[in-house]
């Protein structure tokens, strides 16, 4: 029986490598873009997870946070706009996961087979991030804190959590990052001497979502090339 997959924010860099990842002949992956609803809209993950559902006969076996955003958010913006930020990324980063895993717990709970989250956070969760990003980095570790959380409520049942920490990945996004702080210096910060490839964070995403031990649920496991060890 093929194991069915919804994938958040799949459409590229870090979510179209986990797709790719987790598409074979065993699989039915469901990969969201921004084009199947916006989550900065609080009903976006009900009305997703439901196609989503339908789409797939009615059942999810596995479930993928990946949608993000980064925007820049210094502290000196007026002080409206500020608050208007922090809320967007906490609602799209933070709350629109959480209503998703909400909504696949539910969905698992009574059913002997359990499920799988795994949840793709941020080096930001535990060494923080830049001055401008304060609310990157706290919602990042909301995402550590939640999927914990799971995992302890809900082992009993099956159910289980994983959660992903990358550093710069080699996206469009750490591009642009890269360039506006000097790649250089950022670069000498890294042991490995590169930020991660899109395809190893992915990997890590489909031991997670497929072949993990059960025992592991809780973990949350580091791709940032030693830059930050814990």
């Amino acid at each position: 029986m093929a194991t069915h997959i919804l994938i958040s924010g799949a459409s590229r860099g870090i979510g179209a490598a986990i797709a790719s990842a987790l598409s074979s002949d065993t699989t039915k992956v469901v990969a969201l873009s921004s084009a199947d609803g916006d989550l900065a809209d609080p009903a976006t993950p009900g009305r997703i997870w439901n196609r989503a559902l339908a789409h797939l006969g009615g059942r999810i076996d596995v479930l993928v946070n990946n949608a993000g955003v980064f925007e820049a958010n210094p502290i000196d913006a007026d002080e409206a706009d500020w608050l208007a930020n922090w809320n967007r990324t906490q609602q799209i980063n933070l709350t629109a996961s959480a209503s998703f895993c909400r909504l696949a717990v539910l969905h698992w709970q009574g059913r002997a087979s359990g499920g799988r989250i795994v949840n793709v956070a941020s080096r930001a969760a535990y060494r923080g991030d830049s001055p401008a990003h304060w609310h990157y980095a706290a919602s990042k570790a909301g995402m550590v804190a939640m999927t914990k959380t799971i995992a302890r409520a809900y082992a009993r049942e099956n159910i289980l959590a994983f959660a992903i920490c990358p550093g710069f990945t080699m996206t469009g996004m750490a591009e642009e990052y890269l360039e506006s702080r000097g790649g250089d210096k950022l670069l000498a910060d890294i042991p490995l001497g590169r930020v991660a490839m899109p395809d190893e964070v992915g990997e890590m995403a489909r031991w997670c979502a497929t072949d993990a031990p059960a025992s592991m649920t809780g973990a949350v496991l580091d791709v940032n090339g030693a830059s930050y060890v814990r």
